[in-house]
Protein backbone atom coordinates (compact mmCIF):
# COMPACT_ATOMS: atom_id res chain seq x y z
CA UNK A 1 0.00 0.00 0.00
CA UNK A 2 1.40 3.80 -0.62
CA UNK A 3 1.58 6.08 1.29
CA UNK A 4 1.28 10.02 1.68
CA UNK A 5 3.54 11.70 3.83
CA UNK A 6 2.11 14.31 5.87
CA UNK A 7 4.79 17.15 5.37
CA UNK A 8 4.89 21.02 7.09
CA UNK A 9 7.03 23.67 6.00
CA UNK A 10 10.56 21.66 6.10
CA UNK A 11 9.19 18.87 4.10
CA UNK A 12 9.82 16.98 7.90
CA UNK A 13 7.04 14.10 8.64
CA UNK A 14 4.72 15.27 10.90
CA UNK A 15 3.09 11.90 12.85
CA UNK A 16 2.69 8.78 11.07
CA UNK A 17 2.00 8.36 7.31
CA UNK A 18 -1.40 8.03 6.34
CA UNK A 19 -2.57 5.88 3.91
CA UNK A 20 -3.82 7.42 0.80
CA UNK A 21 -6.62 4.39 0.69
CA UNK A 22 -7.68 4.88 3.72
CA UNK A 23 -11.21 4.34 2.91
CA UNK A 24 -10.23 1.23 1.60
CA UNK A 25 -9.35 -0.01 5.10
CA UNK A 26 -10.57 -2.98 6.18
CA UNK A 27 -11.50 -2.49 9.59
CA UNK A 28 -10.87 -6.05 11.98
CA UNK A 29 -10.53 -4.33 15.35
CA UNK A 30 -12.76 -4.98 18.17
CA UNK A 31 -15.25 -1.74 16.55
CA UNK A 32 -15.59 0.25 15.50
CA UNK A 33 -16.61 -2.04 12.78
CA UNK A 34 -17.18 -1.43 8.68
CA UNK A 35 -20.56 0.24 8.24
CA UNK A 36 -22.78 -1.41 5.38
CA UNK A 37 -23.26 1.46 2.48
CA UNK A 38 -27.09 1.26 3.32
CA UNK A 39 -26.05 2.34 6.65
CA UNK A 40 -24.35 5.35 6.03
CA UNK A 41 -26.52 6.17 3.57
CA UNK A 42 -29.13 6.06 5.95
CA UNK A 43 -27.42 8.79 8.07
CA UNK A 44 -27.72 11.18 5.39
CA UNK A 45 -31.05 11.92 5.64
CA UNK A 46 -33.06 15.07 5.68
CA UNK A 47 -33.10 16.10 9.44
CA UNK A 48 -36.69 15.93 11.24
CA UNK A 49 -38.14 17.04 14.30
CA UNK A 50 -36.82 14.85 17.16
CA UNK A 51 -40.37 15.73 19.13
CA UNK A 52 -42.29 14.53 16.10
CA UNK A 53 -44.20 11.45 15.15
CA UNK A 54 -41.73 10.28 12.97
CA UNK A 55 -39.14 9.91 15.49
CA UNK A 56 -41.18 8.63 17.98
CA UNK A 57 -41.94 6.08 16.32
CA UNK A 58 -38.47 5.03 14.99
CA UNK A 59 -37.42 5.33 18.68
CA UNK A 60 -40.10 2.78 19.30
CA UNK A 61 -38.95 0.69 16.57
CA UNK A 62 -35.21 0.10 17.57
CA UNK A 63 -36.25 0.12 21.68
CA UNK A 64 -38.30 -2.99 20.24
CA UNK A 65 -35.84 -4.55 18.00
CA UNK A 66 -33.46 -4.03 20.75
CA UNK A 67 -35.16 -5.80 23.50
CA UNK A 68 -35.02 -8.94 21.25
CA UNK A 69 -31.44 -8.85 21.09
CA UNK A 70 -31.36 -8.45 24.87
CA UNK A 71 -33.57 -11.12 25.56
CA UNK A 72 -35.79 -8.86 27.46
CA UNK A 73 -38.79 -7.67 28.14
CA UNK A 74 -37.44 -5.00 30.43
CA UNK A 75 -37.78 -0.98 29.46
CA UNK A 76 -35.42 0.09 27.02
CA UNK A 77 -33.68 3.38 25.99
CA UNK A 78 -31.14 4.59 23.78
CA UNK A 79 -28.52 6.92 24.91
CA UNK A 80 -26.56 9.60 22.51
CA UNK A 81 -23.28 8.50 23.91
CA UNK A 82 -20.69 5.83 23.95
CA UNK A 83 -21.01 2.30 25.74
CA UNK A 84 -19.07 3.75 28.35
CA UNK A 85 -22.27 6.61 28.73
CA UNK A 86 -24.86 3.47 28.84
CA UNK A 87 -22.19 1.42 31.85
CA UNK A 88 -22.03 5.09 33.65
CA UNK A 89 -26.17 5.52 33.60
CA UNK A 90 -26.10 1.90 35.03
CA UNK A 91 -23.72 2.07 37.91
CA UNK A 92 -24.95 6.40 38.71
CA UNK A 93 -28.95 6.08 38.92
CA UNK A 94 -28.22 2.75 41.44
CA UNK A 95 -25.36 3.45 43.17
CA UNK A 96 -25.35 6.07 46.40
CA UNK A 97 -22.09 7.46 48.61
CA UNK A 98 -23.33 4.93 51.30
CA UNK A 99 -23.81 1.75 48.72
CA UNK A 100 -21.00 -0.90 47.63
CA UNK A 101 -20.82 -2.13 44.29
CA UNK A 102 -18.66 -5.20 43.48
CA UNK A 103 -16.71 -5.02 40.56
CA UNK A 104 -15.58 -8.11 38.53
CA UNK A 105 -12.16 -7.29 36.98
CA UNK A 106 -10.46 -9.55 34.32
CA UNK A 107 -10.15 -7.20 31.42
CA UNK A 108 -9.45 -3.06 30.57
CA UNK A 109 -13.07 -3.28 30.98
CA UNK A 110 -13.85 -4.43 34.10
CA UNK A 111 -11.71 -1.71 35.31
CA UNK A 112 -13.51 0.55 33.88
CA UNK A 113 -16.95 -0.58 35.71
CA UNK A 114 -14.41 0.15 39.06
CA UNK A 115 -13.18 3.66 38.27
CA UNK A 116 -17.08 4.50 37.43
CA UNK A 117 -18.36 3.33 40.32
CA UNK A 118 -15.70 4.98 42.30
CA UNK A 119 -17.51 8.15 41.29
CA UNK A 120 -20.48 7.18 43.07
CA UNK A 121 -19.79 5.21 45.96
CA UNK A 122 -17.70 2.06 47.70
CA UNK A 123 -16.26 -0.05 45.62
CA UNK A 124 -15.21 -3.85 46.43
CA UNK A 125 -13.32 -5.00 43.52
CA UNK A 126 -12.59 -8.75 42.57
CA UNK A 127 -9.48 -8.40 40.45
CA UNK A 128 -7.93 -11.40 38.40
CA UNK A 129 -4.77 -11.00 36.63
CA UNK A 130 -6.14 -9.67 32.67
CA UNK A 131 -2.33 -9.27 31.96
CA UNK A 132 -1.77 -13.12 32.19
CA UNK A 133 -5.66 -13.87 30.54
CA UNK A 134 -6.98 -15.04 34.30
CA UNK A 135 -10.36 -16.12 34.46
CA UNK A 136 -13.19 -15.87 36.70
CA UNK A 137 -13.40 -17.47 39.60
CA UNK A 138 -16.58 -18.01 41.11
CA UNK A 139 -15.66 -18.64 44.67
CA UNK A 140 -14.12 -15.12 44.99
CA UNK A 141 -16.75 -13.32 43.52
CA UNK A 142 -19.53 -15.49 45.83
CA UNK A 143 -17.15 -14.31 48.83
CA UNK A 144 -17.12 -10.71 47.96
CA UNK A 145 -20.91 -10.40 47.13
CA UNK A 146 -21.34 -12.37 50.88
CA UNK A 147 -20.02 -9.77 52.60
CA UNK A 148 -22.95 -7.52 51.30
CA UNK A 149 -23.00 -5.03 48.07
CA UNK A 150 -25.50 -2.96 46.14
CA UNK A 151 -24.73 -4.58 43.21
CA UNK A 152 -22.04 -6.60 40.75
CA UNK A 153 -20.92 -5.39 37.66
CA UNK A 154 -19.71 -7.82 35.14
CA UNK A 155 -17.75 -7.58 31.56
CA UNK A 156 -19.90 -10.14 29.74
CA UNK A 157 -17.16 -10.30 26.86
CA UNK A 158 -13.74 -8.34 27.28
CA UNK A 159 -12.39 -7.44 24.06
CA UNK A 160 -9.30 -6.59 25.91
CA UNK A 161 -8.18 -10.36 26.47
CA UNK A 162 -11.04 -11.76 24.24
CA UNK A 163 -12.47 -13.99 26.66
CA UNK A 164 -16.75 -14.33 27.33
CA UNK A 165 -17.10 -14.23 30.95
CA UNK A 166 -19.68 -16.64 33.14
CA UNK A 167 -23.18 -14.36 33.20
CA UNK A 168 -25.50 -17.01 34.05
CA UNK A 169 -23.60 -17.89 37.06
CA UNK A 170 -23.01 -14.54 38.43
CA UNK A 171 -26.85 -13.33 37.71
CA UNK A 172 -27.39 -16.79 40.03
CA UNK A 173 -24.88 -15.05 42.72
CA UNK A 174 -26.42 -11.81 42.47
CA UNK A 175 -29.87 -13.54 43.26
CA UNK A 176 -28.70 -16.10 46.13
CA UNK A 177 -27.19 -12.23 48.11
CA UNK A 178 -29.62 -9.76 47.08
CA UNK A 179 -27.49 -7.53 44.29
CA UNK A 180 -28.57 -6.35 41.71
CA UNK A 181 -26.71 -7.48 38.36
CA UNK A 182 -25.03 -5.13 35.89
CA UNK A 183 -24.10 -6.16 32.87
CA UNK A 184 -21.86 -5.03 30.26
CA UNK A 185 -23.08 -6.99 26.75
CA UNK A 186 -21.30 -4.11 24.72
CA UNK A 187 -19.18 -6.47 22.56
CA UNK A 188 -22.09 -9.40 22.59
CA UNK A 189 -25.60 -8.32 22.10
CA UNK A 190 -26.76 -8.52 18.77
CA UNK A 191 -23.31 -11.38 17.89
CA UNK A 192 -23.80 -13.78 20.48
CA UNK A 193 -25.91 -15.48 22.74
CA UNK A 194 -27.58 -13.06 25.02
CA UNK A 195 -30.46 -13.24 27.82
CA UNK A 196 -31.22 -10.44 30.08
CA UNK A 197 -34.41 -12.11 31.50
CA UNK A 198 -33.28 -15.46 32.02
CA UNK A 199 -30.12 -14.77 33.15
CA UNK A 200 -31.50 -11.76 36.05
CA UNK A 201 -29.69 -9.00 34.45
CA UNK A 202 -31.14 -6.36 36.42
CA UNK A 203 -29.02 -3.28 34.02
CA UNK A 204 -27.56 -4.59 31.09
CA UNK A 205 -25.64 -1.61 28.50
CA UNK A 206 -25.01 -1.96 24.37
CA UNK A 207 -23.00 0.15 22.23
CA UNK A 208 -23.73 0.99 18.70
CA UNK A 209 -20.31 0.51 16.70
CA UNK A 210 -20.04 -3.53 17.57
CA UNK A 211 -21.97 -6.42 16.88
CA UNK A 212 -25.03 -4.17 15.79
CA UNK A 213 -23.01 -2.83 12.89
CA UNK A 214 -23.48 0.76 13.46
CA UNK A 215 -21.37 3.92 13.89
CA UNK A 216 -19.94 4.67 17.18
CA UNK A 217 -22.14 7.50 19.26
CA UNK A 218 -25.25 5.46 20.69
CA UNK A 219 -25.73 2.97 23.04
CA UNK A 220 -28.78 1.04 24.86
CA UNK A 221 -30.03 0.41 28.86
CA UNK A 222 -32.13 -2.17 29.77
CA UNK A 223 -33.57 -1.72 32.91
CA UNK A 224 -35.97 -4.08 35.33
CA UNK A 225 -38.13 -3.54 37.79
CA UNK A 226 -35.85 -4.42 40.59
CA UNK A 227 -33.29 -1.79 39.41
CA UNK A 228 -36.30 0.77 39.03
CA UNK A 229 -36.94 0.47 42.51
CA UNK A 230 -33.87 0.62 43.75
CA UNK A 231 -32.76 4.08 41.92
CA UNK A 232 -31.22 6.56 43.53
CA UNK A 233 -32.25 9.85 44.65
CA UNK A 234 -29.68 12.04 42.78
CA UNK A 235 -28.63 10.44 39.68
CA UNK A 236 -26.37 11.78 36.97
CA UNK A 237 -28.06 14.95 35.01
CA UNK A 238 -27.81 13.35 31.48
CA UNK A 239 -27.85 9.71 31.86
CA UNK A 240 -31.19 10.00 34.69
CA UNK A 241 -33.27 6.81 33.60
CA UNK A 242 -36.10 8.01 35.24
CA UNK A 243 -35.90 11.04 32.86
CA UNK A 244 -35.48 8.83 29.50
CA UNK A 245 -38.44 6.85 31.37
CA UNK A 246 -40.50 10.04 31.31
CA UNK A 247 -39.54 10.93 28.34
CA UNK A 248 -40.56 7.58 26.32
CA UNK A 249 -43.63 6.93 28.00
CA UNK A 250 -45.55 10.23 26.30
CA UNK A 251 -47.82 10.17 23.89
CA UNK A 252 -45.19 10.62 21.44
CA UNK A 253 -42.69 8.96 22.33
CA UNK A 254 -38.55 10.97 22.78
CA UNK A 255 -35.62 11.39 24.35
CA UNK A 256 -34.88 13.71 27.07
CA UNK A 257 -32.66 15.51 25.42
CA UNK A 258 -31.34 16.02 22.09
CA UNK A 259 -30.94 12.81 20.03
CA UNK A 260 -27.92 12.62 18.13
CA UNK A 261 -30.47 11.99 14.92
CA UNK A 262 -28.13 10.91 12.04
CA UNK A 263 -26.78 7.86 14.56
CA UNK A 264 -30.19 6.75 15.54
CA UNK A 265 -31.45 6.84 11.10
CA UNK A 266 -27.84 4.65 11.31
CA UNK A 267 -29.23 2.53 14.03
CA UNK A 268 -32.63 2.05 12.95
CA UNK A 269 -31.05 0.53 9.29
CA UNK A 270 -28.30 -1.46 11.52
CA UNK A 271 -31.00 -2.91 13.55
CA UNK A 272 -33.68 -3.48 10.45
CA UNK A 273 -30.60 -5.52 8.79
CA UNK A 274 -30.18 -7.62 11.94
CA UNK A 275 -33.70 -8.62 11.61
CA UNK A 276 -33.22 -9.05 8.22
CA UNK A 277 -30.48 -11.93 8.50
CA UNK A 278 -32.12 -13.66 11.91
CA UNK A 279 -30.86 -13.36 15.23
CA UNK A 280 -30.31 -17.14 15.46
CA UNK A 281 -28.38 -16.89 11.61
CA UNK A 282 -25.85 -13.94 12.90
CA UNK A 283 -25.10 -15.17 16.02
CA UNK A 284 -23.96 -18.45 14.34
CA UNK A 285 -21.98 -16.09 11.66
CA UNK A 286 -19.72 -14.73 14.56
CA UNK A 287 -19.98 -17.65 16.16
CA UNK A 288 -18.39 -19.61 13.02
CA UNK A 289 -15.98 -16.78 11.93
CA UNK A 290 -14.20 -16.11 15.39
CA UNK A 291 -13.69 -20.58 15.41
CA UNK A 292 -11.68 -19.81 12.35
CA UNK A 293 -10.01 -17.36 13.21
CA UNK A 294 -8.72 -19.97 16.10
CA UNK A 295 -8.50 -22.82 13.89
CA UNK A 296 -6.02 -20.20 11.94
CA UNK A 297 -4.14 -19.16 14.42
CA UNK A 298 -3.54 -23.09 15.17
CA UNK A 299 -2.67 -24.01 12.09
CA UNK A 300 0.29 -21.28 12.14
CA UNK A 301 1.20 -22.31 15.40
CA UNK A 302 -0.05 -18.96 17.17
CA UNK A 303 -0.29 -19.51 20.95
CA UNK A 304 -4.40 -18.34 22.20
CA UNK A 305 -4.05 -15.37 24.78
CA UNK A 306 -6.64 -16.04 27.65
CA UNK A 307 -6.47 -19.09 30.27
CA UNK A 308 -9.85 -20.80 30.25
CA UNK A 309 -11.20 -22.37 32.89
CA UNK A 310 -14.67 -24.48 33.08
CA UNK A 311 -16.74 -21.40 33.36
CA UNK A 312 -15.18 -18.85 30.32
CA UNK A 313 -15.08 -19.75 26.94
CA UNK A 314 -12.86 -17.98 23.85
CA UNK A 315 -14.79 -14.97 22.73
CA UNK A 316 -17.07 -14.95 20.04
CA UNK A 317 -16.23 -11.73 18.45
CA UNK A 318 -12.72 -10.78 18.84
CA UNK A 319 -9.95 -13.23 19.15
CA UNK A 320 -6.71 -12.86 20.98
CA UNK A 321 -3.18 -14.15 20.66
CA UNK A 322 0.16 -13.82 21.22
CA UNK A 323 2.29 -12.16 18.99
CA UNK A 324 4.65 -15.27 17.59
CA UNK A 325 8.13 -15.47 17.96
CA UNK A 326 10.80 -14.07 15.68
CA UNK A 327 8.63 -10.75 14.73
CA UNK A 328 7.71 -7.49 17.04
CA UNK A 329 4.21 -5.79 17.26
CA UNK A 330 5.26 -3.01 14.70
CA UNK A 331 6.17 -5.36 12.18
CA UNK A 332 3.03 -7.50 12.47
CA UNK A 333 0.45 -5.37 12.55
CA UNK A 334 2.43 -2.87 10.88
CA UNK A 335 2.83 -5.33 7.60
CA UNK A 336 -0.55 -6.39 7.99
CA UNK A 337 -2.26 -2.46 8.12
CA UNK A 338 -0.02 -1.85 4.40
CA UNK A 339 -1.87 -4.98 2.77
CA UNK A 340 -4.89 -3.19 3.84
CA UNK A 341 -6.04 -4.48 6.94
CA UNK A 342 -6.13 -2.86 10.62
CA UNK A 343 -5.98 -5.16 13.34
CA UNK A 344 -5.43 -4.17 17.58
CA UNK A 345 -2.45 -4.71 19.45
CA UNK A 346 -2.84 -5.48 23.11
CA UNK A 347 -4.06 -2.91 25.63
CA UNK A 348 -1.70 -1.40 28.74
CA UNK A 349 1.15 -3.85 29.83
CA UNK A 350 -0.50 -6.24 27.36
CA UNK A 351 1.27 -3.95 24.34
CA UNK A 352 3.71 -5.62 22.21
CA UNK A 353 2.68 -8.67 23.69
CA UNK A 354 -0.83 -9.83 21.81
CA UNK A 355 -2.44 -8.99 18.72
CA UNK A 356 -6.63 -8.46 18.21
CA UNK A 357 -8.98 -9.68 15.59
CA UNK A 358 -12.59 -8.87 15.68
CA UNK A 359 -15.22 -10.39 13.58
CA UNK A 360 -18.42 -8.23 14.68
CA UNK A 361 -20.78 -6.83 12.66
CA UNK A 362 -21.56 -7.34 9.32
CA UNK A 363 -18.48 -9.22 7.99
CA UNK A 364 -17.96 -11.57 5.36
CA UNK A 365 -16.53 -15.42 4.80
CA UNK A 366 -14.22 -13.12 2.84
CA UNK A 367 -13.21 -10.66 5.56
CA UNK A 368 -12.03 -12.98 7.18
CA UNK A 369 -10.26 -15.14 4.80
CA UNK A 370 -8.19 -12.07 3.79
CA UNK A 371 -7.16 -11.24 6.68
CA UNK A 372 -5.71 -14.72 7.78
CA UNK A 373 -4.32 -14.52 4.73
CA UNK A 374 -2.62 -11.03 5.72
CA UNK A 375 -1.32 -12.46 8.99
CA UNK A 376 -0.11 -15.31 6.76
CA UNK A 377 1.83 -13.66 4.53
CA UNK A 378 3.35 -11.08 6.82
CA UNK A 379 4.49 -13.87 8.85
CA UNK A 380 5.94 -15.80 6.12
CA UNK A 381 7.87 -12.58 5.39
CA UNK A 382 9.30 -12.57 8.52
CA UNK A 383 10.42 -16.03 8.14
CA UNK A 384 8.06 -16.70 11.45
CA UNK A 385 6.01 -19.53 9.55
CA UNK A 386 7.65 -21.48 6.80
CA UNK A 387 4.45 -22.36 4.70
CA UNK A 388 1.67 -20.57 2.95
CA UNK A 389 -1.16 -21.33 3.33
CA UNK A 390 -2.38 -23.70 6.34
CA UNK A 391 -3.67 -20.99 8.12
CA UNK A 392 -6.23 -20.05 5.24
CA UNK A 393 -6.61 -23.43 4.97
CA UNK A 394 -7.97 -23.77 8.43
CA UNK A 395 -10.38 -21.05 8.20
CA UNK A 396 -11.84 -22.45 5.19
CA UNK A 397 -12.61 -25.84 6.50
CA UNK A 398 -14.42 -23.96 9.02
CA UNK A 399 -16.05 -21.75 7.08
CA UNK A 400 -17.04 -23.71 4.29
Amino acid sequence: MQVAPIRHGNNKNIGESIPMNLENTLLMIPGPVPVAPRILRAMSKPMIGHRSKEFGDLYNECRSTLQELFGTKNDMYIISGSGSCAMEAAVGNIIGEKDTLVTIENGKFGERFREIGERYGSVRSVKFDWTKGESIDLEKVESALAEGARAVSLVHNDTSVGIKNPAQEIGELAKKYGALFIMDGVTTIGGDEVHVDKWGVDLAVVGSQKCIGAPPGLSAISVSKKAWDAMVEKPPYYMDLKAYRKSAAKETAQTPYTPALPLFFALNEALRIVKEEGLEERIKRHSKFAEALRAAADAMNIEMFPKLNKYSKYSNTVTAMYIPTGIDDKKLRGGIKELGIQVSGGQGSLEGKIFRIGSMGNLSKLDILGTVQAVEIVLHRHDVVKKMGPGVEAAASVLK
